[in-house]
């Protein structure tokens, strides 16, 4: 059931999944606003009171209609936790304000896509421009890759781990755009997440190393399996910057537009990877 479930809610997302109407992020970020000052204790009870609660409904929706309802409960639970919306639609209206010249919308919609990690304040348009590449690359990994590295792997457990896993997200998304960087430290959700993306993190690396120039990807990313110190969004945008080095770097909207062209090969490349494993483990 997860690669049907998989397969039908990424098609569904990809079509009509254009606000954050179904994005889980969106919810969430109303309520923890209205939360306390943030803790390491606080973000993990609100990620296990997440996934006991989706634990609780998919046992409620266990046999209902002969397991239609797990079904299709399966399904929403993977178009609220993948995908991206908002952030797609943020893209595309960069891209107008580039289209038309707008530097003030430009950078504003620029800043909001590298939210996270934000951008360099003292540096060239290349080095801008490369920082955006990087920024839509650790979108497309927080918000399709790693949730679905965490929800193959966890199989029937899948939908469980996916909340627990988008609700970081939200969590560190909301600190990131309404409180300050200690504010941040002190909840912890930042070296939460390093941990859960440090694996998903080194094979999405593997991907982009072979789509890169091998001579100088493949020994960055045998390097970065004992690498410890550099963060999983360190990892991730190096080897994808191999694949992008005859990119533009120079061109507001080429730049951008390789970084996401090549975030979606990926994608298809971890989907197929995907299917044929969970086939391959069928067919045995």
């Amino acid at each position: 059931m997860t690669l049907f479930t998989l397969l039908l809610a990424l098609t569904w997302e990809r079509l009509f999944k254009k606000n954050d109407r179904w994005q889980i992020d969106a919810h969430l970020e109303m309520i923890f606003r209205r939360l306390s000052a943030p803790s390491l204790l606080q973000t993990l009870l609100l990620a296990l009171v997440g996934m006991t609660a989706t634990a609780a409904l998919l046992w409620l929706a266990k046999g209902v209609l002969f397991g239609l309802v797990g079904l299709l409960l399966w399904i929403a639970i993977i178009l609220l936790c993948i995908g991206a919306g908002e952030v797609r639609q943020h893209y595309q209206n960069y891209l107008g304000a580039a289209q038309r010249g707008e530097q003030d919308a430009m950078q504003a919609l620029a800043e909001e896509l590298a939210l996270i990690h934000g951008l360099p304040l003292d540096a060239t348009e290349r080095e801008k421009l490369s920082e955006l590449q990087n920024a839509l690359l650790w979108l497309n990994f927080r918000f399709y890759l790693a949730p679905l590295f965490w929800f193959v792997v966890a199989g029937s457990y899948g939908p469980i781990a996916l909340v627990g896993y988008a609700i970081l997200r939200a969590r560190q998304t909301c600190l990131a755009r309404h409180h300050t960087p200690l504010g941040r430290a002190q909840s912890g959700v930042d070296a939460l997440l390093r941990w859960l993306d440090w694996i998903p993190a080194r094979l999405v690396g593997i991907t982009y190393a072979l789509l890169g120039h091998g001579e100088k990807a493949l020994p960055a990313w045998l390097a970065s399996l004992g690498d410890w110190h550099h963060s999983p969004y360190w990892v991730v945008t190096q080897l994808a910057q191999f694949s992008l080095v005859r990119e533009s770097h120079t061109d507001p909207i080429d730049a951008p537009r390789a970084a996401v062209t090549l975030a979606k090969k990926v994608s298809v490349v971890m989907v197929v990877v995907v299917a044929v494993l969970t086939i391959y483990g069928t067919l045995l």
